[in-house]
């Protein structure tokens, strides 16, 4: 009973997207596919245990999902159009009444030359500009990466009830605006596309480094968010942002089992062990970003963080890195998307190539502007490069200052680690 429990797991976790998205597809209804999808995976729980897991597992899954699809068209109406040609089409299927379908009717439902395309068209329909930001993470990582409301809720460390609200917002918004489900007219990819990749970035960056919390890394969030970008990679390989942003998550998760100690502890970049970096996650960056830049016209955003990336990850040592292509990489990525956050980092990359005095200038210009407000990057980073140049008592403010302002407990104890560091 046990295994096929798993089974139904392991399953879902795999499937997931693919039966959404045929789902959708054949009712033309999100909201309802996702639906239809969550209680044929309840009647998988009870089933599967009983009568033993089906020939084809996903294949079981999306018939008993397209056979509630009718049952609530049924419910809706008897004469309904949709119900008519849905029904018509199951029976021609050869999927049998009742509750149990056949374990191998799945067979007849599951066309492997639909699947990309559905799990294209979910992505592109979660991510419609007509949904919040945080609507678009929320409803992706349900209908695409297959998380449970209690799962996001603890990804991001909010009240399940809010992530709830905010799929059902994001659910009702998209029938409220009419979103078809279907991968848009080429023309209309730049738009869309965009919010995807922003998307699976910001899902990423969430799991990298967390901004609250007890732990510094969530991997959970970290590889779904990878696992996403191979997917948009194997659907839209002629894309080089697709690419950059591939190459950037792959680069930055091989990093991983280095920046955190058995307790947990962060581990700074100059005191990793680098024979713990995943190789084979470098080697698939850099081939993605290699690849990147064969099919678009220079690097992009994404790419270009990526190239940063690729510096850390073959260089030996932290005093080996180099810094000056650090720095280039950062000012072209700031002409190209300008933040605070990139000037900061570009400002690190100066401390490193030309000394603490010359990247001090430059995060002092970050503090007049106030962009960084509320943000205890900034005062770590000022905190740092003071310690460097020997003003104590400056650099102790800044990181008393970081300290009151960091979210996440792991962090904040590096933070005050920095902090008794400089005495008394």
């Amino acid at each position: 009973m046990n295994q096929a429990r798993e089974a139904v797991g392991t399953v879902w976790r795999m499937e997931s997207a693919r039966i959404v998205g045929g789902l959708a597809r054949y009712t033309g209804d999100l909201a309802l596919a996702e639906d239809v999808a969550q209680e044929a995976l309840a009647e998988a729980l009870v089933t599967w245990p009983r009568d033993g897991v089906p020939h084809n597992p996903a294949g079981w899954l999306l018939t008993v999902g397209r056979r509630r699809a009718i049952d609530a068209f049924r419910r809706r109406s008897a004469l309904d159009a949709r119900y008519t040609a849905l029904a018509h089409d199951l029976d021609e299927g050869g999927a049998a009444t009742g509750a149990a379908a056949p374990v191998d009717t799945g067979d007849l439902l599951w066309d492997p030359d639909r699947i990309d395309d559905d799990v294209l068209a979910l992505m592109f329909t979660a991510c419609h500009p007509v949904l919040s930001p945080e609507a678009r993470v929320a409803l992706t990582l349900r209908v695409v990466g297959g998380l449970t409301s209690d799962e996001i809720a603890r990804a991001f460390l909010v009240p399940t009830a809010t992530v709830q609200a905010r799929i059902t917002r994001a659910k009702k918004t998209l029938q409220a605006a009419r979103v078809p489900f279907e991968v848009p007219p080429r023309e209309a990819w730049h738009e869309r596309l965009g919010s995807v990749l922003s998307v699976v970035y910001v899902t990423f960056t969430e799991g990298s480094t967390a901004t609250s919390g007890d732990d510094l890394l969530r991997p959970d969030l970290a590889h779904e968010a990878v696992r996403q970008a191979r997917v948009l990679a194997h659907l839209v390989p002629d894309e080089p942002e697709v690419l950059g942003l591939l190459a950037l998550l792959e680069l930055t998760a091989a990093r991983f089992p280095a920046r955190t100690g058995p307790d947990g502890a962060p581990v700074l970049l100059a005191d990793q062990d680098r024979r713990r970096w995943d190789r084979d996650a470098i080697r698939r960056g850099r081939a993605a970003l290699v690849q990147a830049g064969r099919v678009g016209c220079g690097l992009g955003a994404y790419g270009l963080q990526a190239a940063i990336a690729e510096c850390h990850a073959v260089a030996p040592t932290v005093e080996a890195t180099d810094w000056e292509r650090v720095v280039l990489l950062y000012e072209a990525l700031g002409r190209l998307a300008p933040s605070p956050v990139v000037e900061l980092n570009r400002a690190v990359a100066v401390s490193m190539a030309q000394g603490p005095a010359a990247a001090l200038a430059l995060v002092d210009e970050l503090v007049g502007s106030a962009l960084l407000a509320g943000s205890h990057l900034l005062p770590s980073v000022r905190g740092e490069l003071l310690a460097r140049l020997g003003r104590t008592e400056e650099a102790r403010t800044e990181l008393t200052r970081a300290v009151e302002l960091c979210g996440n407990t792991r962090e904040r104890a590096l933070l005050e680690h920095k902090l008794r560091g400089l005495g008394s």
